[in-house]
This record gives structure tokens, sequence and C-alpha cells, in this order.
């Protein structure tokens, strides 16, 4: 009796084959896709270069420095309940002062919110417009055609992942005017902000935030090689329609 009761139970959650296939499109599937595909008769080691987690191999650990921080932290049991929404306070101003080396102005703890890794940043502040490329750069003109009245922002990512181009500053002024001339935001992916090679040096997008206002995404994973701790902040900041920004 209860077998045939199961049988006739009609479930109203399934599987959606459209989010199954869209979830593979990501640079972690394409390689989950390959990595079975190869042979387990070939004994020959595999260097994993898609992987995005240098902590994978044994030859890439972090600093003890992070790692006795993470226990000096974690033993007086002070940060064992839930924390605030945007993140603990002193973790806040932390991010705040280190982030502030590079710019011509000082941040505020009120200025960051923790996340759990930059994906979890992406997705507070989606749905944005992804920018179009154009030699290396953004394709400004290619922006203005993409744009309409419904667009609100921008993500630049820079340094950019996986082909490590750098804009220069001139570049990032331009896309600061871009998106003032459009009303829309900047939102800046700069998770590789210390691993630019080359003769470019790296610019936070926060230096044109006199001029449109500006979310930047960050994390320790790439600095620190510790992916797997899943920290991350959104630092949002600018002069102009900042407290709009916020407010949404």
């Amino acid at each position: 009796m209860e077998e045939e009761e199961e049988q006739s139970t009609k479930w109203r959650f399934k599987g959606s084959e459209e989010l199954i296939k869209a979830s593979a499109f990501t640079i972690k599937g394409v390689v989950s896709m390959l990595s079975k595909n190869l042979s387990e008769d070939d004994n020959r080691p595999v260097i994993r270069l898609g992987h995005g987690d240098p902590s994978a191999s044994r030859c890439f650990l972090t600093t003890p420095i992070a790692e006795d921080a993470i226990v000096e932290a974690v033993r007086p049991a002070q940060f064992n309940s839930y924390a605030p929404n945007v993140g603990i306070l002193p973790a806040r101003r932390s991010v705040a002062e280190y982030l502030s080396r590079d710019l011509p102005y000082k941040l505020s703890p009120d200025d960051v919110y923790l996340t759990v890794g930059t994906k979890h940043a992406i997705q507070i502040i989606l749905p944005v417009l992804a920018y179009p490329e154009k030699g290396w750069e953004v394709d400004l003109d290619g922006l203005r055609a993409l744009a309409n009245d419904k667009t609100v922002a921008m993500v630049i990512i820079n340094p950019g992942n996986p082909c490590c181009n750098v804009f220069t500053y001139e570049h990032l002024q331009k896309v600061a005017e871009t998106a003032r001339e459009l009303g829309i935001l900047v939102i800046a992916d700069e998770v590789y902000g210390h691993l630019a090679f080359g003769n470019t040096q790296f610019v936070p997008m926060g230096v044109s935030a006199s001029t449109v206002p500006i979310v930047t995404l960050g994390s320790i994973s790439k600095r620190w090689i510790v992916p797997g701790w899943r920290l991350g902040q959104v630092v949002a900041r600018g002069d102009s329609g900042f407290e709009l920004v916020k407010k949404h």
C-alpha cells in the first residue's frame, strides 16, 4: 500500500535541465569535464592550469603568518556567534585601511561589505552589464551601443582573468568618464590586483571615484593562496551618486 502511494505521489520539485547546462558552462565545469575524459591508463602527471586554485598543489602554500592569524582569532571564542550581514567591524576596518594605501582618499569601514568570497560579492550586486572588449581594453563605443535605459552598471575585470591584461590609468579614466556619461556605476573585480606582471602597473578603479560611483570586489583567495577560506569584500565608493549606491 505504501509503495502504491509513493508511486502515485507527484512531487513538485525537480531538476532543471536549463540550469544544469548553465551551471556547467563555467571554468570549473569545463575543467571537470576534461578531467572525466582523461584516460585512467595514462600515468603522466597532470598540471591543472585552469583550476584557479594554486593551493591544490603542495608547492603553493600560504604563509604561516596567515595561518597563525586565523588560529589566534579563533581561540578566544569571541567570533563564534553570527556576524553582522556586512561583516564584523575590526575586519571591515582592516580592509578599509589596507585598500586606502593605493587610493587618493581614505575608505571607512562603512564603505566595506565582507562576503563569502568574490563569487558571493558578484551575486550580491547582479544583475549588471558586462563590458565588451576591443584590443584588450573596454570597447567604449560598443559599451555605448549596448547600454539602454535599463542599464545600471558595467563590470570590469582588472587584471583580466584568464588572459592577464592590465588596464592603464588613462584607460580607466576613460572608462569612468564613459560610465558617468551613461549614468551607470562601475563594478571592478580586482581579485588579481597583486598578480600583475609586465610593464603596465596595476591601478585600482577606485582612483576614479570622484568621477563615477565605484564598487570594488576583492578577496584574500589569490594573494594569500587560500581560496577555501571564502572571504571577500565589496567596497562602495564615489563622490557622485554614492549614497544611491549604498541605498540599493
